[in-house]
């Protein structure tokens, strides 16, 4: 690889020929403020539409300030990024964008994460110097995410996030002038697109313009309700960010700590998606192995892969994008919609309550989560299953407005019976855990062999996309692990092409898994962060005495004293559900 000589601010380095100034600077260790520039590390996409010019430096022979973040690098360049004239073009830019932008920071979603704040900060403007009419658009409300137009800086990069790296196709530039818009087609709302709701563009948005739903005053609503009864669910996820929304360093479990959080907040039982994420594998482990057996017996109808649903991110986008392939997925519902669905029956029938007098609160790290609650099947005569979901950022927030000192709190243990989990579980929160839950019992219950080792790190994966081959008993099944709604869109493609046969395949819709999910701490793309989530799940499993879903001993408990057994008609009709066809506008 030919290598390009540069100065920057006196500074001589070398990089490699396709290289940005940004990327030379960066390499320098020299300061370039950036806005629209998004690069997600490890995944190799960069948005360079270089719309905001926050960026722009001197170049040695050219007339005009070019930007750092998508000027390729020249043999023998010379830059300066600290001149006067460059730090007034940059406040200048700062200017405009602001004299467009509301200035309602003190009620503003983003505010102490508004990248636009940071920079007002950062080149102290404490005034204004021009002023004129300000863009106006319609509030766009979803069950998940809000889109206020008001506050976009058409920085591109939910563009970039949603098209290039999800592969949706939902956000776009449209107008034109003072008019421009990044929305979805015929500008519809997010709720009637093709939208996913994984809230990827959360996580990119440098300002307000796109943020969850909040609804922790629902929470508080429902706790303060005397006719309530308020049970409170916590994602795998959750445990590996919840310190971040509390202001600790990424990589830390706060197991303990959450749990004794969630009590001092006043939920009447605090309980653990974990014992669903075991409930899971028994049914969707189960399925697979009777769909394997049929399959193996030549019945025709049996459709290989069997392809996890736990994801409602990734449910939506194959009922999109893959109507053709409806009936490859799992029947089982997700570990948050079966927690719901047993919460309101059997602990609810052991509480001696009606299920409408129980509320269960999901924290999950998941924005699309909040859509899956709301969908019609996960309701009893209009009562769902879930009542409310909050985001790992939700709960934090909540946590400090209820004045609780996080790292000082002691380590608390979930109630039983539905806060029991094996290690199996917490791994449902990387990419490849679900499916290394999935082998841990699958190989159990078809050999009646006692696992020597249960880690199966051939499927485990940060990013992208993983194949191997596993052999369980007398059988060697190819595995399939993506994560990423771009990589999910590959994987399906062969399937859909038959270029490749698999047994099972994982996704999720999130990059790294629901580590980096768009309900979780701003990680801004940066996957170090996700991966140090990843290593805190996979501490935990190996903590656990029990580390395969079917040793849970309250799973075996409920089995016997309510669902009879995995795939009976009673966990069929509580725990499995269908799929839809839906527009690919």
């Amino acid at each position: 690889m030919s290598m390009m000589k540069i100065t920057i601010d006196g500074k001589t380095t070398e990089v490699p020929a396709g290289s940005t100034v940004l990327d030379a600077a960066k390499q320098l260790d020299i300061h370039i403020p950036t806005l629209c520039f998004l690069q997600m590390e490890d995944m190799k996409f960069n948005n360079m539409v270089a719309s905001c010019r926050v960026c722009v430096v001197e170049i040695d022979g050219r007339r005009n300030l070019a930007p750092a973040c998508a000027t390729p690098v020249m043999d023998g360049m010379v830059v300066k990024s600290n001149t006067i004239r460059v730090l007034n073009a940059r406040r200048t830019v700062l200017e405009l964008l602001l004299s467009d932008h509301p200035k309602d920071c003190l009620v503003c979603a983003k505010s102490g994460e508004c990248e636009l704040q940071d920079l007002s900060e950062y080149f102290g403007l404490r005034e204004i110097g021009v002023a004129g009419e300000m863009s106006t658009y319609r509030k766009d409300i979803s069950p998940s995410i809000i889109r206020d137009m008001d506050k976009c800086i058409l920085c591109r990069r939910c563009e970039t996030m949603c098209n290039e790296v999800q592969t949706c196709g939902v956000l776009s530039g449209v107008n034109r002038g003072f008019s421009a818009v990044v929305a979805p087609a015929f500008e519809m709302n997010l709720y009637d697109s093709v939208c996913t709701n994984c809230g990827q563009c959360t996580q990119v948005c440098p300002v307000g313009a796109l943020v969850e739903n909040d609804h922790t005053w629902k929470v508080i609503d429902a706790i303060a309700d005397p006719d309530k009864v308020t049970v409170v669910q916590t994602a795998p996820a959750v445990r590996a960010a919840l310190g971040e929304a509390c202001g600790m360093a990424p990589g830390q479990s706060f197991t303990g700590k959450m749990a004794a959080a969630l009590r001092r907040l006043g939920f009447d039982h605090v309980f653990d998606t974990d014992f669903a994420a075991d409930l899971t594998i028994m049914e969707e482990g189960s399925e697979f192995l009777d769909r394997l057996q049929r399959f193996l017996d030549g019945d025709k109808s049996v459709k290989l892969p069997i392809m996890t649903s736990c994801c409602p991110g990734w449910v939506k986008f194959f009922e999109h994008q893959f109507p053709d392939l409806l009936d490859i997925p799992s029947t089982a519902k997700s570990p948050q919609q079966m927690f719901g669905a047993i919460a309101k029956s059997y602990y609810a029938e052991l509480l001696g309550i009606p299920r409408e007098k129980m509320v269960v609160v999901s924290v999950m790290p998941c924005l699309a989560k909040k859509y899956e609650c709301s969908r019609p099947e996960f309701a009893v005569n209009g009562n769902p299953d879930v009542d409310i979901v909050i985001s790992t950022r939700e709960l934090g927030h909540l946590i400090k407005r209820m004045n609780i000192d996080f790292d000082k709190l002691p380590d608390e243990d979930f109630d039983n019976p539905l806060g029991a989990s094996t290690g199996a579980a917490p791994i449902f929160g990387n990419s490849g855990g679900v499916m290394e839950a999935a082998l841990r019992t699958a190989y159990e219950l078809a050999t009646g062999e006692t696992l020597a080792k249960v880690e199966f790190e051939a499927v485990r994966t940060l990013h992208g996309v993983k194949t191997a081959s596993v052999q369980v008993g007398p059988h060697t099944l190819n595995l399939g692990v993506a994560s990423g709604l771009g990589n999910a869109r590959e994987l399906l493609e062969l399937v859909r092409k038959g270029d490749k046969q698999f047994h099972i395949i994982e996704i999720m819709a999130c990059p790294g898994g629901c580590v980096g999910g768009g309900g979780q701490p701003y990680h801004h793309g940066d996957m170090e962060i996700i991966a140090k989530r990843n290593q805190v799940l996979y501490e935990e499993d190996a903590g656990k005495p029990l580390r395969k879903s079917h040793e849970n001993p309250y799973i075996i408990e409920l089995y016997e004293k309510y669902l009879g057994k995995p795939l009976s008609e009673k966990a069929h009709h509580l725990l499995h559900t269908h799929y839809f066809k839906r527009q690919q506008l």
